[in-house]
């Protein structure tokens, strides 16, 4: 595709859930997951400005985790009041070593850290909503008011929090990207022996989200 030209003014890198407990040895890995921080660091030194950061950041017992709902096992869905919902392993649990942004990511550039899932009551994939949708992080906020009109979204997982992300953005009505080689996803089985990854991809390009790679930026 043609090379996009990055606008230090109006364009952001969102660097999503990049965690140790969400990389290989963490309590929900996502195979790979730790070949983001190279590409995604790259992209921090070279045409990226300013970047905002997410961290998941539950409290024991959150309402995600398998083991809040007994006879329940990971990846159970099951009915809470916002919709459905996935149970997961414990993970992202808050001020744990496997919680904190993964050490080796450069940070000099990230201007805002959005911590979410910090309800107990309501899990959060996407760096704009909580899974309620009506519940917002404060993201968009920070976003206006700093005249960011592009994002560019990677990190994991990319067919859950990555993609809601980049669903959000785009309803919220920014020119929105997603960095496939910067990103890497669950790939759950899903409805129609289709994948999350599958699924989400398709939602997302319905949406007006473009998919790119790092080369295409600079």
């Amino acid at each position: 595709m043609t090379r996009i030209a990055i606008d230090p003014a109006t364009d952001i890198l969102g660097i999503i859930d990049v965690q140790p407990t969400f990389m290989p040895g963490g309590e929900l890995a996502v195979a790979d997951g730790d070949a983001v921080v190279a590409p995604i660091n790259r992209l921090l030194a070279g045409p990226f400005q300013h970047a905002f950061a997410t961290q998941d950041w539950h409290a024991p017992g959150h309402i995600s985790f398998a083991s809040s709902h007994p006879g329940r096992a990971p990846y159970d869905v099951i009915d809470v009041p916002y919709g459905q919902q996935t149970l997961w392993p414990d993970h992202g649990i808050q001020e744990s070593a496997s919680a904190a942004l993964h050490p080796g990511l450069a940070q000099a550039r990230i201007g805002v850290i959005v911590r979410k899932g910090t309800f107990q009551h309501i899990d959060s994939y996407s760096a704009f909503f909580e899974n309620d949708r009506k519940t917002p992080t404060g993201l968009d906020g920070w976003l206006r008011a700093r005249g960011f009109k592009r994002v560019f979204l990677c990190g994991l997982a990319a067919d859950f929090c990555v993609a809601w992300s980049a669903e959000d953005a785009a309803s919220l009505g920014y020119e929105t990207y997603m960095i496939e080689d910067a990103s890497r996803g669950v790939a759950m089985p899903g409805p129609g022996n289709r994948t999350t990854m599958d699924l989400s991809r398709g939602r997302l390009i319905e949406r007006g989200v473009r998919f790119v790679r790092c080369a295409d930026l600079g």
